[in-house]
């Protein structure tokens, strides 16, 4: 019998199945499959970004998938913020809370707490958020930060420098202090799906042209259309940046279908390297395993 207030959390690089699993294992039980997954929060990209399609939504009780709008900006914060009553909701109506995502910072800040972060001021926030990436990177060495900042990743530069001309400290201090996590009684029950690598690269790219026959170059048209701001989050789903290129003329479509897919497989593997570094008791499963679900009952 489950515990009356257990989370249970399907994890696992991109394209390993974690949808189907977590809609199969709804089918056996009351549960709410909630979105883990900083860019299927987003509802301008439900192709490209692989959302549950409107038909398998409606199998079951789904939460948090394109709940945003592309301007607005994602983030663990916000993130535990929406799905903290959600998953409270769940267990008073006697359901399991099933996340599922590839963003493990999501459930390790939901399981771990999340570090409170001291306010800034409004002048050094609009000072920062003028500078560009290049620039918050060597602003960022030049105040001996630890250097463990991708150089182009301008939202998360731009938060750690202006934390650390607010307040003197790093982020990664501030992110040290201790936190209570949100749910401490919670009993958490993770695994996460793995398969050969090269049989998931093989997956991934089949994947990514029924992307393009379902229409993901529609999805990244209208997406441009916007004219959102460079450092929007969205625009940096995986398959994006390469057909946005192709759209400015920059790319031709076989080059940035080729460049796409070559980055979602980059990606699966930093994912696969920090489940294994990082999953904690979470139990690793064969995807490719038949009535994988049965393995929840």
């Amino acid at each position: 019998m489950a515990h009356r207030k257990q989370i249970t959390v399907i994890m696992g690089p991109t394209g390993t199945g974690k949808s189907a699993l977590a809609l199969a294992v709804a089918q056996t039980r009351p549960a709410v499959i909630i979105n883990a997954d900083a860019m299927q929060m987003v509802a301008d990209l439900r192709i490209i970004t692989a959302r549950p399609s409107i038909e398998e939504e409606a199998q079951a009780e789904h939460a948090l998938y394109g709940v945003l709008p592309a301007r607005e900006p994602t983030s663990v914060a916000r993130w535990i913020a929406m799905v903290t009553p959600i998953i409270t909701r769940a267990w008073a109506e006697e359901k399991t809370p099933l996340l599922v995502g590839g963003t493990g910072m999501y459930i390790k800040a939901l399981r771990e707490g999340l570090a409170v972060m001291p306010p800034v001021p409004d002048a050094i926030r609009q000072h920062v958020r003028t500078l560009t990436a290049p620039e918050l990177y060597a602003a960022l060495q030049k105040q001996g930060a630890e250097a463990d900042f991708k150089p182009g990743d301008t939202q998360r530069l731009a938060r750690a420098l202006e934390i650390l001309l607010a307040t003197g400290q790093s982020i990664q201090h501030w992110q040290a202090q201790k936190h209570q996590p949100t749910f401490p009684d919670a009993s958490w029950h993770s695994v996460y799906l793995q398969m050969p690598r090269a049989e998931l690269y093989a997956r991934l790219d089949r994947r990514f042209m029924g992307m393009m026959q379902m229409g993901a170059l529609d999805e990244v048209r209208a997406l441009q259309a916007q004219d959102l701001p460079a450092d929007t989050p969205i625009t940096r789903a995986h398959g994006v940046p390469e057909l946005t290129a192709y759209l400015r003329g920059d790319m031709t479509l076989d080059a940035a279908i080729a460049k796409a897919q070559q980055n979602t497989r980059n990606y699966a593997k930093r994912q696969m390297t920090w489940l294994r570094h990082s999953a904690g008791d979470a139990t690793a499963l064969d995807a490719t395993a038949r009535e994988l679900h049965t393995i929840f009952i």
